[in-house]
C-alpha cells in the first residue's frame, strides 16, 4: 500500500507518540526526577522516556530513550497505551512500557536525575500528577499479561481526568 493511502488527513484528530518506561528491580522503581531548569515537570518524579523520533518503532524510542536519559539497558515490554486529549486538534499516545534487569552504569542526563525508589515511598514524593493512578497499575502488571488501555483528559478547571478502558 502506498503511503498516500494510509488515510492520513490533517482534518482528522492526531497524537504525537510518545514513550514512557518503568524500571524495576525488586521492591524498587527507577524514576528521574526533573531537572530545575525543566519547562515541564521540574524537580517532579517522572518515568523514562520522550518522543518518538519519525525513524524508529516504538520498542526502539524507549530503548533510546532509557539509554540517554540513565545510562542503562534492560528488557521490556509493553504494559499500556494511553490516549491524552489536550483539548486541542492534536493529543498525545504514550506507550507504556516496563522493564527489569538493568545493565550499565546509571548516570544523569540533562533531563534529570534517574533514583531508584522503594515502592513503598512512592506517595510521599511529587511525582508528576498522573503518576498516582498510572504507577500501581504498571507495578501490578506482569509479564505475558495483556496491556492496559486508559484515556486521560483535563476537565474545565484544568484538573486531570484518567479512566482505564
Amino acid at each position: 500500500m502506498p503511503a498516500s493511502d494510509q488515510g492520513t488527513l490533517s482534518a482528522r484528530y492526531t497524537q504525537v507518540p510518545r514513550v514512557l518506561v518503568f524500571l524495576t528491580q525488586g521492591e524498587s522503581v527507577l524514576l528521574i526526577r526533573g531537572a530545575a531548569h525543566k519547562r515541564l515537570w521540574a524537580n517532579l518524579y517522572n518515568g523514562i522516556g520522550g518522543h518518538i523520533e519519525r525513524s524508529e518503532g516504538i520498542l526502539g524510542a524507549a530503548r533510546r530513550e532509557l539509554y540517554e536519559e540513565t545510562g542503562l539497558r534492560a528488557d521490556l515490554w509493553l504494559c499500556g497505551v494511553i490516549t491524552i486529549d489536550t483539548g486541542q486538534e492534536t493529543g498525545v499516545g504514550v506507550y507504556v512500557f516496563r522493564g527489569e534487569h538493568p545493565v550499565g552504569e546509571l548516570r544523569a542526563s540533562s533531563e534529570g536525575t534517574p533514583e531508584w525508589v522503594s515502592r513503598s515511598n512512592l506517595a510521599e514524593l511529587p511525582l508528576v500528577e498522573d503518576l498516582y493512578q498510572l504507577l500501581p497499575r504498571v507495578l501490578e502488571l506482569q509479564p505475558g499479561e495483556p496491556p492496559f488501555s486508559a484515556h486521560t483528559s483535563y476537565d474545565a478547571q484544568g484538573r486531570l481526568q484518567m479512566r482505564f478502558d
